[in-house]
């Protein structure tokens, strides 16, 4: 179904609409949060609920503006995921990264080859650098939380994530040709 019908259908009827919505679009938003909630059934469905909500609400804006729903969809339903995940996270706020934590990390199971190699770059990234890492792959700290721990600016944290994803992609790329 076209998303403009689905637009239509929200505006008009929207009971028809929304269900149209979940038909064409409730796979994607349901994939989308589970993603960043995948141990959390009750509250995955909620915050689609939430998303289906904000569909409703914003679709007389899709009619007048010709927004690309799918992605509108894809991006709403990851910010509510990721609100409801921080809401729900016990609180990592006095807890330090140190070596214990890197390897507990490091010694989790992976699915694969890769997943292993970049476990193994993260674990020997200089400090502060692992630390910011863990932080915000591990722990999923925003960037200013993350400054405002290590006593750093936020764009400084962002740096520093930006030039460790560069090395750390120049580094798998080395290690993955060697296997």
């Amino acid at each position: 179904m076209e998303d403009n019908k689905i637009i239509d259908a929200l505006l008009a009827e929207p009971e028809t609409g929304l269900q149209f919505l979940l038909t064409q679009y409730g796979g994607l938003i349901h994939t989308v949060i589970c993603r960043i909630l995948p141990n959390n059934p009750q509250d995955a469905e909620e915050c689609a609920a939430d998303v289906l909500v904000a569909a409703w609400k914003h679709a007389a804006e899709f009619k007048q503006q010709n927004r690309p729903l799918r992605a509108w969809l894809c991006v709403t339903a990851r910010n509510a995921a990721i609100d409801r995940w921080r809401a729900l996270r016990p609180r990592q706020q006095e807890c330090e990264l140190n070596n214990e934590l890197a390897q507990d990390w490091m010694t989790e199971r992976r699915s694969t080859e890769a997943e292993e190699l970049i476990a193994q770059l993260l674990t020997e990234l200089p400090e502060p650098d692992r630390e910011i890492f863990f932080r915000r792959y591990y722990y999923r700290e925003s960037c200013r939380e993350i400054g405002r721990r290590l006593n750093m600016q936020e764009h400084t944290v962002n740096v520093r994530l930006s030039r460790g994803r560069k090395k750390l992609r120049k580094q798998f790329a080395a290690l993955r040709n060697t296997y």
